[in-house]
C-alpha cells in the first residue's frame, strides 16, 4: 500500500480582516468561490495533499482572523508553522500598509523563514489602488516572493500555493541535508580519535 504522504506542513494565512484569505483557502481546498463575506471567528484550517516533485505533501492551511480581539487565541496557532501567507487586498490600501505588523507578529511568535506576499482580489483593474510596483518593492526588502491573486476568478491561487510549498520542501531538505554532514563529521571526528594506551 503505498503511503498517504512523504511531507507534512503546516501553512498559516494571515492578514487584515476581509482580504479573502478563507476565500483563498477555499478556492485552494475545495474549488470554491462564495461571494458572501462572512468573518472567521477564531481559526479555521483545512487539508489538501499535492504533488510537487514526485513526492506527496499533505498541507495543514490554517486560516486566522483578522480582528485584533482573536490575536491571542491566533498566536498560539503560529507554533509548528513551516510557511506564513501574508495576504492584502490590493484595493485596500491600509491592509497593504499593515503588512508590516503583520510581519512584526511573525517575528514575535515563531521562527519560520518561509514567507509569501499575497495580493488578493487582483480581479478588477479600476478598483485597484496598491500599485504591483509598491508592492514588489516592498517584497523585495522583505525577502518575499510576491503573488497577485483572485479568488474569484482563480487567478494565481494554485501557484502560489504550490510556490509556498516548494520553498517549504527546499528548507526541510537543505535542513536534513546539513544535519546529515554535521553528523557525517561528527563520525569522521570519532573515528579518527585514537585512544592512549595505559602505561605499565
Amino acid at each position: 500500500m503505498s503511503k498517504e504522504y512523504d511531507h507534512l506542513f503546516k501553512l498559516l494565512i494571515i492578514g487584515d480582516s476581509g482580504v479573502g484569505k478563507s476565500s483563498l483557502l477555499l478556492r485552494f481546498a475545495d474549488n470554491t468561490f462564495s461571494g458572501n463575506y462572512i468573518s472567521t471567528i477564531g481559526v479555521d484550517f483545512k487539508i489538501r495533499t499535492i504533488i510537487i516533485d514526485n513526492e506527496k505533501v499533505k498541507l495543514q492551511i490554517w486560516d486566522t482572523a483578522g480582528q485584533e480581539r482573536f490575536r491571542t487565541i491566533t498566536s498560539t496557532y503560529y507554533r509548528g508553522a513551516h510557511g506564513v501567507i501574508v495576504v492584502y487586498d490590493v484595493t485596500n490600501g491600509d491592509s497593504f500598509h499593515n503588512i508590516s505588523r503583520w510581519l512584526s507578529e511573525i517575528e514575535n511568535n515563531c521562527e519560520v523563514e518561509n514567507r509569501i506576499l499575497v495580493g488578493n482580489k487582483n480581479d478588477d483593474p479600476s478598483s485597484k489602488v496598491v500599485l504591483t510596483k509598491d508592492a514588489q518593492g516592498v517584497a523585495q526588502l522583505m525577502n518575499m516572493p510576491l503573488f497577485e491573486t483572485s479568488a474569484k476568478e482563480n487567478i494565481n491561487v494554485e501557484e502560489m500555493f504550490n510556490a509556498i510549498t516548494r520553498m517549504v520542501l527546499k528548507s526541510k531538505k537543505d535542513q536534513l541535508s546539513k544535519q546529515s554532514n554535521d553528523n557525517a563529521i561528527k563520525v569522521t571526528k570519532s573515528s579518527g580519535h585514537k585512544s592512549r594506551k595505559k602505561c605499565c
